[in-house]
Formats: structure tokens, sequence, C-alpha cells
């Protein structure tokens, strides 16, 4: 299985950690031994809203993280998409999203 996480890069460090671990909880109750996960960097929250309408279009199940505290109340933060084992329609909409980390260096 591979479970992908997006996060918004623009968000400070302690905040974009917090909801890489939300969307990591709303999209699965348990990686089984063996199970790759993956964490994307979109630009921002506009970015991110694009990805999810992609993945919408390609009928790839995910969930929204939707912030209900200040100072980022309702913003989308992350995206948490249900672990696959196929990741070829995956694919199809994540493969130019960077690592998380990495985005400096595409």
């Amino acid at each position: 299985l591979t479970h992908y996480v997006v996060v918004r890069r623009d968000l400070p460090l302690g905040v974009l950690a917090a909801q890489v671990i939300h969307a990591t909880g709303v999209s699965t109750d348990r990686h089984p031994p063996g199970t790759y996960v993956v964490a994307l960097a979109a630009r921002n929250e506009q970015h991110l809203k694009q990805i999810a309408d992609a993945l919408h279009l390609h009928k790839i199940t995910h969930h929204h993280v939707v912030e209900s505290d200040r100072p980022y109340t309702d913003q989308l933060m992350a995206l948490g998409l249900e672990p696959v084992r196929d990741r070829t329609d995956v694919r199809k909409v994540l493969s130019s999203l960077p690592l998380l980390g990495k985005e400096a260096t595409r």
C-alpha cells in the first residue's frame, strides 16, 4: 500500500507538521506492515484546491483537512488520500508535486 498526504508548504513548520498528522489520521485508521507513506508539498491553499479538484475528477478517494481555528479558520490545509495498492491514477494527479522538504530542488 501507498498512503499519500499533500500539505501546504506556505505554513509555519509546526502548523505544517500538525496538518500532516491530521491528514494521515482522517484518511486511514492504520498502516499495515509494508505501507509506504509519502508526504508531498503544494505551494499554497489555491494550489491545494486545484489538486483536490483533480483528485475528485479522477475519482480518487481523499479527505480535506480544513482548519477551524484562527488564524487559518476555514482554510484548506492538507489532503489525505486513502491508501492505494495501484498508484497509476494517483500518479496522474500527483506526479508533478515535490516530496515535502525537497521543493527547493524541483
